[in-house]
């Protein structure tokens, strides 16, 4: 797999803790919600956790990651005091729930060492959705 992301951009997507996914349906009506996320090497992952989602439903994101697997995951930083701090990096790319166990585990333990609330939550294969996004392309932008 070749190295979509930069270092640079590397270095933003793990100082930042929140990420906007944009996935779209098959007739393409766009749906956005944030999410935690973490980084291996090129490939990016969420996990569908134990807040409170509506009951007996599949969630929004991932009914349009099996119906249209292209997704955008936009990070950003804002600084109302200071623009020159301004950064985002948007990615494009293709997303799929992890079927692999190694995979799995390996991607929660990752989720799990950014975000300590997970630590506390039972995420399993048969319970909870982990989802990979491989990046076929970025923009980085940034003030300097």
């Amino acid at each position: 797999m070749p190295n979509v992301l930069s270092e640079p951009v590397r270095a933003f997507l793990d100082r930042s803790r929140v990420a906007h996914l944009a996935t779209a349906d098959r007739g393409g009506r766009p749906h956005v919600v944030p999410l935690c996320f973490a980084r291996d090497q090129d490939r990016l992952y969420f996990v569908v956790d134990e807040k409170p989602k509506a009951p007996g439903k599949t969630l929004k994101r991932l009914r349009n990651i099996a119906e249209n697997p292209a997704v955008a995951l936009l990070v950003d930083r804002y600084d109302d005091a200071d623009w020159t701090r301004l950064e985002y990096a948007l990615v494009h790319g293709r997303a799929e729930v992890v079927g692999d166990a190694g995979e799995f585990a390996r991607a929660l333990g990752l989720l799990r060492a950014r975000y300590p609330q997970y630590q506390k939550m039972r995420l399993e294969p048969e319970r909870n959705a982990l989802v990979r996004i491989v990046p076929s392309a970025v923009h980085h932008w940034r003030w300097r």
